[in-house]
């Protein structure tokens, strides 16, 4: 759900002057959703693509023009990536000028395939694998990767610099729990064989599978330098999450079966998992939990919230003041 604050500065005049600059007709424009940006879809001739409209104040210029670098060098290198598509200027970025705040224009190819929600994605093994075999090659790339503009780190992470702006001031042991944790995370070690450029929030809402398994990512709008395994622990994160502290046995069940398909699948063609994965997954399972509770506090209306979101956010403050995360009673 889109901040209230920004949903009400972006006008159709802006969809409108987005659009041109792509040489989309208005009218044509479909609108999607999305979290943090505006999405629209759009087609063109026989192809399908997405309009993407970012506030100025969530990203620069420079990092969108990062994440474009990054989604241009994973596809050139065989990745199964949302392409970015340049504007009638040549231009990866068109920017249109609003009151109080500009909006970037970005645009991509639309992934083929279809999204497999819950709960349908649970339970999944061939999915799973799946996951694991394009993260692992993503990550390998990675390794490789040698960029003119430099996205930036897990420290810069939005939600954790917004948390204590957007935390009511009951969740005080939350923002506690927050600085243990992301000193935790500060003495990790960094080496070049697990850590680098990652998504930052494979999930089942940022891809796209086709008729034969084959998995497309899009959304790299959380590409950071981190550790690889926080993108194993997003994944796992929510295929967890769903499954309340009265569903531990069904949560286990969920939590091996992608262990053991999506470490099949990375490990295709002689690839090694990230270095200390096994000992720091739930560290980052934590970390996420964080950045969920923080993003659900931001952008939705938590006043009367249904019963399954009041449970999960019971359960989830439980765990983060804590110290807990989701799989510390299971065995890897």
């Amino acid at each position: 759900m889109m901040d209230p604050k920004i949903k009400l500065m972006f006008l159709d005049g802006h969809a409108a002057e987005g659009a041109a600059w792509f040489g989309v007709n208005p009218k044509e424009l479909t609108f999607i959703g999305g979290f943090q940006n505006f999405i629209y879809s759009y087609t063109k001739g026989k192809s399908k693509y997405i309009l993407r409209f970012t506030p100025s104040t969530l990203r620069t210029y420079k990092r969108l023009a990062a994440e474009i670098e990054w989604i241009r060098y994973l596809s050139a290198n065989g990745l199964s990536v949302s392409e970015p598509v340049s504007s009638v200027a040549s231009k990866d970025i068109e920017r249109v000028h609003g009151n109080t705040m500009d909006f970037y224009v970005t645009s991509f190819r639309h992934a083929v395939g279809r999204k497999i929600g819950y709960p349908e994605c649970l339970g999944n093994a061939m999915l799973y694998e799946q996951c694991g075999r394009i993260t692992g090659r993503l990550h390998e790339l990675s390794k490789r990767y040698k960029p003119t503009l430099k996205r930036h780190t897990w420290k810069s992470n939005e939600y954790l610099l917004q948390a204590r702006n957007v935390l009511p001031s009951e969740h005080q042991p939350v923002l506690l729990a927050l600085d243990e944790l992301k000193a935790q995370l500060a003495v990790l070690p960094v080496a070049e064989d697990h850590f680098g450029l990652i998504h930052g929030d494979i999930n089942v809402g940022n891809f796209m599978v086709d008729e034969a398994g084959e998995i497309t990512l899009f959304d790299f709008d959380e590409c950071q330098y981190s550790w690889y395994v926080e993108d194993i622990a997003v994944q796992l994160y929510y295929l967890l999450y769903v499954f309340g502290e009265d569903s531990k046995s069904e949560r286990k069940s969920q939590f091996e079966l992608f262990i053991k398909h999506f470490v099949q699948g990375y490990t295709e063609d002689g690839r090694k998992m990230p270095d200390g994965w096994k000992d720091h997954l739930p560290l980052f399972l934590r970390l996420r939990e964080v950045i969920v509770f923080v993003g659900m506090h931001r952008s939705w209306d938590l006043s009367e919230p249904d019963v399954w979101t009041r449970d999960f956010l019971r359960d989830s403050r439980m765990r983060i003041t804590k110290g807990m995360s989701l799989i510390d009673e299971f065995k890897l």
